[in-house]
């Protein structure tokens, strides 16, 4: 993929942390619209928004902007840029140029497109985490076009810190470096994990996944369905979940896609042998993580021909797709002598972009929650997150919107 070539000229750095929250007289839920203020877990008041923001995490677009951009993903952490090389080649490999940035400008084109099809006339606002556009620059030109009321969709489906309580903190930083926390109100969709068209392209890529294994001379016995997503620290999987996921190892996180998994499984290939495996850990090896790492389950699988991987926790075929599973899972694979496809994952498909439609939708009209689209035993997911959600222990607790505090 080759460098975007409308690029313009952008800051290396992201919005500095927020040092405090807009809480409006009355209000319990800081930057809230007049639906979600008072806190409650699904917001059933209709709600009329003047535009949606969607929101990345960011990725560089050419060789001089990697280490830029690493350096906002770990902000905070104290690593040297020799450490920060080590996941540098990554990118490298591909000339600097991460696939995440143009993906969700076909995103945010596909989502555009759709939300007119239904008669919403909601500009659609894109601003990232970690790199350009940033937040910040997306709420200051929705502000300058008059926005003042915004239904935020991340491009993330799971409860976590990283996926989802740092999307508020990095919201409520961007509000604060753009001066914009007593104009701007900023509401957020539902985690979407459970939502049937988030889960229907991983349906419709296990059917084909396990058709083409069989085609290929393998017997269903003999296949095994990877479902990968990304590992976090243990101790944060812990607290995910908005702690109702106490007794399960990985808490809400592991819990969520396990639902989403058993599915999947169920609609596409019932009684295929499968499981929850992990990739691209980072950080020190004395820190535990979720496990089991996606190459150890490849070398612990016996008596199977073939291997499925399914990208559970991800929206697009990112770089920690392409990398990862495309290169990483591949190569294991292919030295083990095992039949190796990778699913799509959900990308610009009709289904998933529908599906981030019905969820605007769903605020806009208040829709009651036992109505709401939920195709699992989990969910549908909270509107407001609750206090303490995904709580980050080495990091504390930073201002945050789009949820109680702290």
């Amino acid at each position: 993929m080759s460098t975007a070539p409308d690029r313009v000229p952008r800051r290396d750095t992201k919005p500095p942390a927020a040092s405090g929250v807009y809480l409006e007289e009355g209000s319990v839920v800081p930057g809230a619209t007049e639906a979600t203020r008072s806190g409650p877990e699904h917001a059933t008041q209709p709600m009329s928004y003047d535009a949606v923001l969607l929101s990345g995490f960011g990725g560089p677009e050419g060789q001089e902007d990697v280490l830029p951009f690493l350096r906002n993903v770990t902000r905070g952490r104290g690593i040297p840029d020799e450490r920060l090389e080590e996941v540098a080649h990554h990118y490298r490999a591909f000339g600097g140029v991460s696939p995440i940035n143009e993906q969700n400008r076909d995103l945010k084109r596909a989502l555009q497109t759709a939300l007119a099809q239904v008669g919403l006339d909601l500009p659609v606002y894109w601003g990232n985490r970690n790199w350009a556009p940033y937040l910040d620059e997306a709420l200051e030109q929705a502000a300058n076009d008059g926005v003042r009321t915004m239904i935020a969709i991340p491009t993330s489906a799971y409860s976590s810190y990283s996926s989802c309580r740092q999307y508020r903190e990095d919201w409520a930083d961007a509000l604060e470096a753009s001066g914009l926390q007593t104009t701007l109100q900023i509401d957020k969709v539902r985690q979407f994990f459970s939502h049937p068209g988030f889960i229907q392209p991983f349906i419709d890529g296990v059917q084909s996944g396990v058709a083409a294994a069989m085609q290929a001379g393998h017997d269903r016995s003999a296949i095994e369905v990877l479902f990968s997503t990304h590992s976090i620290p243990t101790d944060d999987a812990a607290r995910s979940g908005a702690g109702l996921f106490t007794d399960v190892e990985g808490g809400g996180y592991a819990a969520q896609h396990l639902a989403v998994a058993e599915q999947v499984v169920a609609e596409a290939a019932p009684g295929i042998s499968w499981q929850l495996v992990y990739q691209s850990r980072s950080g020190p090896p004395s820190q535990p993580w979720l496990e089991p790492d996606i190459n150890d389950a490849l070398e612990a699988l016996e008596e199977r021909t073939a291997v499925l991987i399914v990208p559970l926790g991800f929206v697009s075929d990112h770089m920690e797709v392409m990398w990862d599973l495309d290169t990483e899972a591949r190569e294991t694979a292919a030295r083990l002598g095992l039949w190796f496809t990778r699913t799509p994952t959900p990308g610009t498909q009709p289904d998933f972009i529908d599906a981030l439609v019905d969820l605007v939708q769903e605020r806009i009209s208040g829709r009651p929650t036992g109505q709401r689209a939920n195709t699992t035993a989990i969910g549908p997911w909270f509107d407001v997150c609750r206090p303490g959600c995904c709580e980050n222990p080495r990091l504390g607790f930073k201002p945050a919107i789009a949820g109680l505090q702290p």
